[in-house]
C-alpha cells in the first residue's frame, strides 16, 4: 500500500519513527514534509498536500491511505478535510482506528504526537491501515451523503435534507 504522511514541527520526530516503521513492513512511503525539524513551520500545507495526494490515488485507482501529525491532531485533521475526497479521522483509541475505516471509509489518520506514544502510534496506525471499510448500506449511505455535500452543497437523498 502507499502511505501518504506529513507533519509539522510537533510531529516530526514521530513521523520519522512511522515512516521508517512503515517502510519496513513493506509500504511505499510519500513524505509530504516538513523535510526538517523548523520549530516555526505551519501544518496546513504539509496535511493539504498528503490529503490530495491519497484522494488523487484512489481516484486513479491505487490503494493509498494517509497519516498527518502535529501536536494534538487537530488542526491536521481539519487541514486534511479541507480537501474534496478527504476523510482524516483524529484517533485516540484502537476503537476509532477500526471505526473511523469501518463506518466512515476514511482515508487519513490524523495522530497528536503530544499525546500519543510512538509505540501505540505505530499500533493505531496498522489498525488504521489493515481494517477495511464495511460497506455497510447504512455507512454506505452516509459517506455518500457527505460526498454529495461536497460536490453540491446539498444532501437530497435523505429525511434531513439539508
Amino acid at each position: 500500500m502507499r502511505v501518504h504522511i506529513a507533519s509539522d514541527h510537533a510531529g516530526f520526530d514521530l513521523k520519522t519513527i512511522l515512516a521508517g516503521e512503515l517502510a519496513s513492513a513493506g509500504h511505499e512511503v510519500v513524505d509530504h514534509g516538513a523535510s526538517t525539524y523548523d520549530p516555526g513551520d505551519d501544518y496546513p500545507s504539509f496535511c493539504i498536500a498528503c490529503a490530495q495526494a491519497v484522494v488523487a490515488d484512489q481516484t486513479a485507482g491505487v490503494e493509498a491511505l494517509g497519516v498527518v501529525i502535529g501536536g494534538s491532531g487537530n488542526g491536521e485533521q481539519l487541514a486534511a478535510n479541507r480537501v474534496r475526497g478527504a476523510r482524516a479521522v483524529l484517533v485516540t483509541h484502537l476503537d476509532l482506528a477500526f471505526l473511523g475505516r469501518q463506518h466512515n471509509n476514511a482515508n487519513i489518520i490524523a495522530l497528536g504526537a503530544r499525546f500519543t506514544a510512538a509505540e501505540f502510534a505505530w499500533v493505531l496506525v496498522q489498525a488504521f491501515l489493515k481494517t477495511p471499510f464495511s460497506g455497510a448500506e447504512r455507512h454506505a449511505r452516509r459517506v455518500a451523503q457527505m460526498t454529495q455535500f461536497e460536490a453540491t452543497g446539498k444532501i437530497e437523498d435523505s429525511a434531513n435534507a439539508v
